[in-house]
């Protein structure tokens, strides 16, 4: 789903076409995600995704993250993220819920990785599930009982992928590791508009000295560069999808004066705001410097 519209709900259908619910589960293809043929630059998603690949090989860029890509790939994306999916005759079935889809079932999105490479009897079973639910999306669109077939089949597919084995190993819960969580959330609320340690130890009520501990101790990167890299990420992603002015996007996050914001950008990113967006059109160069992923995203299996 792209920011130029929104689905409509429990149907197989264009996923860059306007919504009438948009909290409906909506399945379709992967060239349905860019808004006008092939992927020429990324594009800014408003939904949450799965992707799974099922024709030809090629990558995915999820945030800047090259990811390889062949039949039995699975890709989560989050509103947000930014996507683009290179390689000749790759496609995938792509399902797009809404942020209300799955309210009052026990199953967390955010509990699938963001990239797995399905194989064997797992494959088999995703790939099943995965198909009857674009099925049943497209026979029995506009159906009254249709939104809770669909809500429930999504979250059994949730369920199945977060139970997997072999994906990332989680650390044992600790303080420090809640901590972390309650940080992440109070930054994804207010980066914007602060980027002091201070202001967020405030709201959490706690001491920086604590919200540094939790930080190294889960990333290993000290609180400011955790609040750091996401106002980083956050510019690459406008940066790379949008064609807003460089200074308005300086502005949106926190950067009255463009020469504070490109000279913020630079240092985290390694090349200028500018250099970056015209390097948009172009994979991903192997030797280019890219912002980290957000920290409380998972990383894609097998990667540090």
């Amino acid at each position: 789903m792209v920011t130029t519209g929104q689905p409509s709900p429990a149907t197989r259908t264009d996923l860059s076409t306007p919504a009438v619910d948009p909290d409906g589960i909506v399945t379709g293809a992967l060239a349905d995600l860019a808004p006008a043929s092939g992927w020429s630059r990324p594009v800014l998603l408003d939904a949450d995704l799965l992707i799974l690949v099922t024709h030809g090989h090629g990558s995915a860029e999820l945030d800047f993250r090259a990811l390889p890509c062949r039949p039995g790939t699975l890709l989560r994306a989050r509103p947000g993220q930014v996507l683009r999916c290179l390689g000749p005759q790759l496609d995938a079935t792509v399902v797009r819920w809404g942020p209300a889809t799955l309210r009052g079932l026990d199953v967390d999105p955010d509990a699938v990785p963001a990239y797995r490479q399905l194989a064997g009897e797992d494959e088999d079973a995703v790939i099943s599930e995965v198909t009857q639910l674009a099925v049943d999306a497209d026979r029995h669109a506009g159906m009254p009982a249709a939104a809770a077939l669909l809500r429930h089949q999504l979250a059994v597919l949730l369920l199945r992928l977060s139970l997997l084995p072999g994906g990332e190993e989680r650390a044992t819960p600790r303080a420090e590791t809640e901590t972390f969580r309650r940080m992440c959330r109070e930054v994804e609320r207010g980066y914007r508009h602060t980027r002091r340690v201070e202001d967020y130890a405030a709201q959490l009520g706690c001491s920086v000295r604590t919200l540094t501990r939790a930080c190294l101790a889960v990333t290993g990167r000290s609180a400011k560069q955790v609040i750091d890299e996401r106002v980083a990420l956050q510019a690459s992603r406008l940066l790379a999808a949008t064609d807003e002015p460089i200074a308005r996007i300086g502005r949106r996050l926190g950067f009255p004066e463009p020469t504070n914001f490109g000279r913020f950008f630079t240092r985290e990113v390694g090349v200028s705001p500018g250099a970056f967006r015209a390097a948009r059109e172009q994979p991903l160069p192997v030797r280019m410097v890219r912002p980290r992923p957000p920290a409380d995203s998972p990383a894609p299996a097998g990667r540090a």
